[in-house]
Formats: structure tokens, C-alpha cells, sequence
């Protein structure tokens, strides 16, 4: 496979991101604190589970 030139490559480049469809401002606002809140409650779930098994190993091991 032959390397193109740099300037091939650019106008490639170009091509290909005018092909993208970016996402508007409230989408991406909404992505963000969707991940926010899934990151609050996937720490909240570790948090617990951390807890519970803290909690029965000292239990056991007491």
C-alpha cells in the first residue's frame, strides 16, 4: 500500500470530517449528565456492596 503525499492526505481528512455529524449543544449537555448521574450511581452500588462485604468479613473473621 503506497503512503500518499501529506497534502492527499489532509484533503482526505477534510473529506471525511465533512461527513461527520456532530451533535448539537443539548445533546451533548444531556450526554454529560447522563454520564454523570451513571457514574453516581454505579459509586453509590460499589459503595454499598463495599459496605455489605466489609461488614460480613468482620463478621467472620471478627
Amino acid at each position: 500500500m503506497a503512503n500518499p503525499s501529506p497534502g492527499l492526505f489532509v484533503r482526505q481528512v477534510r473529506q471525511e470530517l465533512a461527513k461527520v455529524t456532530w451533535p448539537s449543544r443539548r445533546e451533548t449537555v444531556q450526554a454529560i449528565v447522563a454520564i454523570f448521574v451513571f457514574c453516581i450511581l454505579i459509586g453509590a452500588y460499589f459503595l454499598v456492596v463495599d459496605k455489605v462485604l466489609a461488614w460480613g468479613v468482620s463478621m467472620i473473621f471478627g
